[in-house]
């Protein structure tokens, strides 16, 4: 609720003094005084009910009188109607699933840490329709891009190294993922690839995709998960288990900082865990799907209630004074 002219109820404080004033007149008057020889013939004597509406009539007035006063404050009833339009970003996920991504240099691993990352993107995504594909030797669509996050999210969760054969094929991957977004109506199309390694398979070089990309007006953002240097890599054997031999990390960042470029995205190296959510809030931040809101407000004003009621009790109030309670104060 609020208030056209709210000033007027400062007019309410002065309301109770005419209570006080009322009532200390009331009870100031000097009453006469009549001799008897006892009070016994008294004490079956009720009290005047007119005597008690006396002392309720002022009551009234003054809670006539505070409606009215409420009334002229004019109380609305404020109604909005909030229409919001949204414009969702087409998102393709790319993810490698070759088997250098078992490094243990993100935590736990760079598969697993990219995987859990990307979900947690997906959890702030709003219309927004995403999509995941996974590149090694091949690559193909998991889920084109939609708006059930649930099974986005699920299917992340479900992707295992191993289903196809080994290897890097970046280009491969890349081009899945346009593919999935050339005919796409949405204002803006995103790919986020993730990569450990260089471009050592497939039909189709990265930076070739990367141009078809373009030409679709296509932007790609690209990271390189892993530390600099050496990494260490977990090794099974019958006899001694699971062990650690360290390899070298080798992303090809000029490759992928030019398949960005072309594109009008960036690339990012991703170190450690901390930096690789750090890079997708980033991407998040960057590429915010746009809200219009706009908001109706209309007002219903209430002060017809008030004042009738205030009314109401007012002239109740006259009709006692005049009728039942009369009385003359000197």
């Amino acid at each position: 609720m609020s208030w056209a002219n709210p000033e007027w109820l400062y007019a309410l404080i002065g309301l109770p003094l005419l209570l006080v004033i009322y009532y200390w007149r009331l009870f100031s008057l000097k009453s006469g005084a009549m001799i008897y020889s006892g009070l016994a013939d008294f004490t079956s004597f009720r009290s005047n009910w007119r005597i008690w509406l006396l002392r309720f009539n002022p009551l009234l007035v003054v809670a006539s009188l505070a409606f009215i006063v409420v009334a002229m404050a004019r109380p609305q009833l404020e109604n909005q109607t909030i229409e919001k339009k949204t414009e969702g970003i087409d998102i393709m996920l790319v993810l490698d699933i070759s088997t250098s991504m078992k490094a243990e240099d993100l935590k736990p691993n760079r598969f697993d840490a990219a995987k859990a990352v990307a979900i947690d993107f997906v959890n702030r995504r709003v219309s927004d329709r995403i999509g995941l594909a996974i590149f090694a030797r091949k690559s193909f669509t998991v889920v084109p891009p939609t708006l059930d996050y649930d099974l986005v999210k699920k299917l992340i969760r479900e992707v295992e190294m191993g289903v196809v054969e080994d290897g890097t094929a970046i280009g491969m991957g890349l081009a899945t993922a346009v593919n999935r977004l050339k005919d796409s109506r949405s204002e803006s199309k995103v790919i986020i690839l993730l990569t450990d390694g260089q471009n050592n398979a497939g039909e189709i070089d990265p930076v070739t995709a990367a141009d078809l990309a373009a030409s679709f007006e296509i932007k790609v953002y690209t990271i390189g998960a892993g530390t600099r240097g050496m990494a260490p890599y977990p090794v099974y054997d019958d006899v001694f288990g699971k062990r650690y031999q360290n390899i070298e990390v080798d992303i090809d960042e000029k490759m992928l900082t030019d398949v960005a470029r072309k594109t009008g995205g960036a690339y990012y190296r991703a170190t450690n865990t901390t930096r690789l959510k750090e890079i997708y809030n980033r991407i998040d931040a960057l590429e915010k799907t746009e809200i219009d809101e706009l908001i109706y407000t209309d007002y219903e004003d209430l002060y017809p209630h008030y004042l009738l009621t205030g009314l109401v009790l007012m002239v109740l109030a006259f009709i006692l004074d005049r009728t039942l309670v009369r009385l003359e104060l000197a």
